[in-house]
């Protein structure tokens, strides 16, 4: 079993490859081997990155869940609609996402918990700029899309900061010994 990289930069860098690779995959192929690929990485992060993977697999486990949730709403509400059919809450390849993206908050996007104020005014404007840049590749559509963008960016709001609290509670690295 390979073991855990010690060096922090290069933990963070994996981080954001991982994640900006997943996301390219899961928008632009949008379908359950975008969603293994997806999953694939976040395992490969736990193994490599994650100082705590118990924690983290747990924090990554809630939080995609709840991200799970509020598409699950917009897509009842029509604020997101599919191309392709799906069965389920909402596609496999937008869970994998969630659970990519919740390897950033205790890793590259670590440092916003410094800047809370920065954190209510990026994370609306962040996540909508996301799912308008799905909407641009294919993997969603949008119906109404400032009124979407906007619900979206709200969901965000109350999502992401809660996301930053948990990870720095259940994420905290262990005291050197």
């Amino acid at each position: 079993m390979p073991e855990v990289i010690r060096s922090g930069a290069v933990r963070l860098l994996i981080n954001i490859a991982f994640f900006q690779a997943g996301w390219l995959i899961c928008v632009i192929v949008s379908n359950e081997v975008a969603a293994l690929a997806g999953f694939a990485l976040v395992g490969a992060h736990l193994v490599l990155v994650s100082q705590r993977p118990a924690h983290e697999a747990l924090f990554i486990g809630l939080g995609t869940l709840l991200g799970s949730l509020m598409d699950g709403l917009w897509f009842w509400l029509g604020v997101l609609v599919s191309p392709e059919p799906y069965s389920g809450l909402i596609p496999v390849w937008l869970v994998a996402l969630w659970a990519l993206f919740l390897t950033t908050p205790g890793h590259s996007l670590a440092w916003l918990a410094a800047h809370r104020r920065l954190v209510f005014l990026l994370s609306p404007v962040a996540g909508a700029f996301a799912y308008w840049s799905a909407s641009q590749l294919g993997a969603v559509e949008l119906r109404a899309p400032l009124l979407g963008l906007l619900a979206i960016g709200m969901g965000w709001l109350l999502l992401f900061p809660l996301f930053l609290s948990w990870s720095q509670h259940l994420l905290r690295e262990p005291a050197a010994s």
